[in-house]
């Protein structure tokens, strides 16, 4: 399967023509992306919490301290919303209605499944850290035991998903293009600095 089914919760409504559910183009997307937030209802109050999450075949997963309250709630059975943006660039119009951002954004739905098996668990865990930085996994010390029981690793089936991407430069109105006011894009991209030893 090259593409996921669109469902009611995932088919784009505003901007359609952004939508994207190519699985190469999703994956990319969530494996690019250091960051995801994480959100669920709990006793009829929104939760939400960042937190890094890395991918693993159609799972995705995040990790986060056994008492943590949102992990609770997703355990017992709350459904996830979980965000992913990677910002591109800024965009600036003649207009200031028609300013905007470059983007590419994915929200995936699903259930949590709490991965409590020592070696796929610590499996788990090793690829999150290869995921910020290839070759850790092998250079720190492993999880002992009380802090392997002390984190919760979770996975989420990613099925139910899409993305959203805006790319080039400003849609101005045609009225506008005489105006003296200039306009482009600003790209945006992550920078990784030299390292700084501890």
């Amino acid at each position: 399967m090259s593409s996921f089914s669109v469902t009611d919760k995932t088919k784009l409504k505003r901007g359609p023509k952004r939508a994207s559910y190519d699985k190469e183009v999703i994956y990319s997307i969530l494996d690019e992306a250091l960051v995801c937030h994480v959100s669920c209802a709990w006793h009829g109050q929104p939760m939400i919490q960042p937190t890094l999450h890395w991918r693993d075949g159609d799972l995705l997963y995040i990790h986060g301290s056994s008492k943590n309250g949102l992990f609770q709630a997703l355990l017992a059975g709350e459904e996830a919303a979980i965000s992913v943006t990677l910002l591109d660039g800024l965009v600036f119009a003649r207009s200031a209605f028609h300013h905007s951002v470059n983007y590419r954004s994915v929200i995936v739905y699903g259930k949590a499944e709490i991965i409590d098996e020592e070696t796929e668990k610590r499996k788990q865990l090793d690829l999150m850290l290869e995921k910020v930085r290839e070759g850790r996994s092998g250079e720190a010390r492993p999880a002992n035991d009380a802090e392997l029981k002390a984190t919760t690793v979770i996975a989420f089936k990613i099925e139910e998903v899409s993305a959203k991407i805006r790319t080039g430069g400003p849609v101005d109105d045609a009225e506008d293009m005489k105006l003296d006011v200039w306009a482009g894009v600003q790209p945006i991209t992550i920078q990784y600095d030299e390292l700084i030893l501890d």
